[in-house]
């Protein structure tokens, strides 16, 4: 009887790719882990413990069957388990690189609850597509057959893009509108390059133009082209822009110069990276370097923001936030990754106000936790008497991002919104309340997770294809 090349969590410890040194990857902006070699990627999938119900999967949002590729990984079968890992994830490599694995499937793998250690899930998935990248196996699309009517995708991230893969495989036209002059949306222009490098952005972005997709960049929405001119070009319109509008501090002082926004900060900042000319970065406003810098917020984005200021060459990076380390929303492992490479976290501390026009420091005030709050989650309260000023040279501000007004934006009547100002659209189909109009991912959920625009970005092309087929239908009849 052959060995069983599964099962081995209890001979075999979790190993993680190799993480570079901090004193060397705070220095560039290149990811921070290696790639698998090809036996240690078979190595680490052979731990998976095929559980008959696999936690893993019910807790990714896609839904991916990661017990089946794991044991195809771990038999070698590498093209087999790249075929199957792509069949339910658009961008399998990007969400191998940048999902909190931590938190959805890894976190919920079995043998992780029994002490095992969990299977490195996202790091094989990375090395799988990366693999099939290397080899050759990612090719553009070719519909069986093309069909006539259009697809207009306002937003060129995750969402969007998902979405157009998706129609495209139908045969659809697909036309995709985007404000930035590069597609990818906060996966190009968001996310630092030490997470995500761009190139593995771009070279998505082209096999969807050597697909089919047209891509019309610098537009801005209600500026370039009306909303009406867009829905009036096609047969249906998807809305995947987005969440862009940063949330902002009332406080003494908040106008000050060198107090930031934390998109303007991450933008800049990675356009540097793609050689761009970026005033704002040579002139020092946008630059981290020499400077003392806050970041106040407890999210992925802070992560980004202290992480960015540590290559930048700050002279010190501290990060503010108003809970304690158990209670922040961030990745914790981000945390410890930020640690490393330098930066303090200033726990339970909340901002009072700014000093300086030109900012010298943050007016911060030490906080406790109190009772939960409905949600369950302990509520910040003040401590009296505990203020002191935290000097600054540049502060960060990564509070979070709230929708922008599309209907009056845009001029679009009938499109309505929660009271959150994100649009109601429909679970399951993500339709509007205009006809032919959809819209997915944090433009209807809120700031969410790349994986939940996927998801959401390829339920609507199914959604939008039922509908372009029904019309085709009943014209037909």
């Amino acid at each position: 009887m052959a060995d069983n090349p599964m099962l081995k969590f209890v001979s075999i410890e979790r190993d993680m790719p190799e993480k570079r040194d901090a004193s060397i990857r705070r220095e560039d902006f290149g990811e921070i882990y290696a790639e698998y070699a090809r036996a240690k990627a078979a190595e680490q999938s052979s731990r998976c413990s095929q559980c008959g119900v696999p936690f893993c999967q019910s807790h990714c949002p896609l839904h991916n069957n990661i017990p089946d590729w794991l044991k195809l990984t771990a038999e070698g079968r590498l093209k087999e388990a790249y075929e199957l890992s792509q069949m339910t994830n658009t961008f399998p490599e990007i969400c191998g690189r940048i999902c909190p694995q931590d938190r959805l499937c890894e976190g919920n793998c079995v043998i992780e609850q029994s002490g095992h250690g969990t299977v490195t899930i996202g790091s094989v998935e990375k090395y799988i597509t990366d693999t099939a990248w290397d080899e050759g196996w990612v090719q553009p699309i070719v519909p069986i057959s093309e069909r006539e009517e259009s697809v207009g995708i306002i937003g060129a991230g995750p969402g969007g893009l998902a979405a157009a893969d998706r129609l495209r495989r139908a045969g659809i036209q697909v036309t995709v509108y985007d404000r930035y002059d590069r597609a990818g949306g906060l996966m190009t222009y968001g996310i630092p390059g030490f997470k995500l490098e761009k190139d593995v952005v771009i070279r998505r972005n082209k096999l969807l133009e050597d697909s089919g997709v047209t891509f019309v960049l610098n537009c801005d929405v209600g500026v370039d082209i009306s909303f009406a001119d867009i829905r009036a070009k096609h047969h249906a319109v998807l809305i995947a822009t987005g969440v862009y509008k940063s949330r902002d501090l009332q406080a003494p002082g908040v106008g000050a110069t060198g107090i930031v926004r934390a998109l303007d900060y991450l933008t800049v900042s990675n356009r540097k990276s793609f050689g761009d000319d970026v005033p704002d970065f040579n002139s020092g406003a946008l630059n981290a370097e020499g400077k003392r810098v806050v970041v106040i917020g407890g999210g992925d984005t802070a992560m980004d923001c202290v992480r960015t200021a540590v290559r930048q060459g700050a002279e010190s990076v501290k990060c503010l936030y108003r809970r304690d380390r158990t209670n922040m929303p961030g990745s914790q492992r981000e945390v410890a990754n930020a640690e490393e490479e330098g930066v303090e976290f200033v726990w339970l501390t909340a901002p009072k106000g700014f000093a300086g026009d030109t900012v010298t420091g943050v007016m911060a005030q030490k906080m406790r936790l109190g009772a939960p709050d409905a949600t369950g989650r302990q509520v910040p309260e003040l401590i009296d008497g505990s203020d002191y000023i935290e000097d600054a040279d540049l502060v960060i501000k990564a509070l979070g991002f709230e929708p922008e007004e599309l209907p009056k934006l845009w001029d679009a009547d009938g499109l309505e919104v929660t009271r959150w100002g994100t649009i109601k659209a429909s679970f399951g189909t993500h339709e509007t309340t205009l006809d032919g109009v959809y819209a997915v991912g944090d433009i209807v959920r809120g700031a969410s997770l790349v994986v939940w625009a996927i998801r959401d970005g390829r339920e609507a092309a199914d959604a939008i294809l039922e509908r372009l087929s029904n019309v085709a239908r009943v014209a037909a009849e």
